[in-house]
């Protein structure tokens, strides 16, 4: 019987006949299911156990989790359907009417006539119509003009 290998990276299982093995000077032997895991190690030299999608990172994540407290979960609350098929349908409940009693209603205060409305002049539209001011030149040396 042919042996299944399982990759060193991603830890899947290698068909036999395919994948790639490595083998390092000091013996050790790697065995990958395809480039992308040899890449991920060798050349990229990554860890499986921080790399997302290998089985390594999610069996680390698995040990990490099981330590944090769960919070509880509620139940949740299920929809009732009304079945359609009822014979006759009942009519609303009608509640005992009860009088209503007169509220007292407060003096209404007089509300203040509206002021009329005062019609502006026009504004000059922009400033640079205005006329400017200039500032007084600083006198010129008086040795340099003679």
């Amino acid at each position: 019987m042919v042996e299944r290998r399982v990759c060193t990276f991603c830890g899947d299982e290698i068909e036999p006949g395919t994948g790639k093995m490595y083998i390092k000077k000091d013996g050790v032997i790697y065995h990958f299911c395809k480039s992308k895991c040899f890449k991920n190690m060798i050349d990229l030299g990554r860890v499986p156990r921080r790399t997302t999608w290998t089985s390594y990172y999610e069996r680390e994540k698995s040990v990490r989790m099981k330590g944090l407290p769960v919070a509880p979960e509620e139940p949740k609350t299920r929809k009732v359907k009304k079945s359609e098929e009822k014979a006759e349908p009942e009519a609303p409940k009608e509640l005992p009417e009860e009088p209503k009693k007169a509220e007292p209603k407060a003096p209404e205060k007089a509300k203040p006539a509206p002021k009329p409305e005062k019609k502006s002049e026009p504004k000059p539209a922009k400033k640079a119509d205005a006329p400017k001011k200039e500032k007084p030149k600083a006198p010129a040396s008086e040795g340099a003009s003679e």
